[in-house]
């Protein structure tokens, strides 16, 4: 299966982006990620889309800040799924980002996470939770995943008054 293709528009953006990285390498699901700018390198996103639909990619994760356009040009060329992640930036701290990705009109889908380091993190889970329709290996992976979480909870201390 070719990797999950993890895009950003700058290089800026990574320091959010590797969440989502690291997440699909702990459920040992290949990425690979590359800046595309909606706005500085609009011919580079096509034809990124273009070689992702060759590839077979499975799932785009789309990392953008600011007016956010990336996620939602990623989607009008293809069918792959994308997963957008409203990256923080200096002014809005990303609610222009996450207001811009989730405002998709009808027709084209991207799938918005949170703003970011979780929704990145949570980005890298959805696309191996997509992966594992088809992949029982992944799938099994993320439900190991899921136990892991579930056993930090029900391990955590006690919530007690001090005496």
């Amino acid at each position: 299966m070719a990797p999950v293709l993890i895009l950003m528009g700058s290089q800026s953006d990574w320091p959010v982006m590797q969440h989502a990285a690291q997440m699909l390498k702990d459920l040992g699901v290949e990425w690979r990620a590359e800046v595309v700018s909606a706005h500085r390198t609009p011919d580079l996103l096509q034809t990124t889309m273009q070689q992702a639909e060759q590839d077979d990619v499975p799932v785009v994760i789309a990392g953008a800040g600011g007016a956010a356009h990336l996620p939602g040009m990623l989607a009008a060329f293809t069918a792959i799924p994308v997963l957008g992640v409203p990256v923080p930036g200096k002014q809005l701290k990303g609610l222009d980002s996450l207001l811009s990705i989730v405002q998709m009109p009808k027709g084209v889908a991207v799938g918005t996470l949170a703003v970011g380091p979780a929704g990145a993190a949570n980005a890298g889970l959805l696309a191996a939770q997509i992966i594992g329709v088809s992949d029982k290996a992944v799938r099994d992976r993320v439900q190991r995943f899921r136990a892991q979480q579930r056993e930090k909870v029900m391990s955590g201390a006690k919530l007690e008054l001090p005496e």
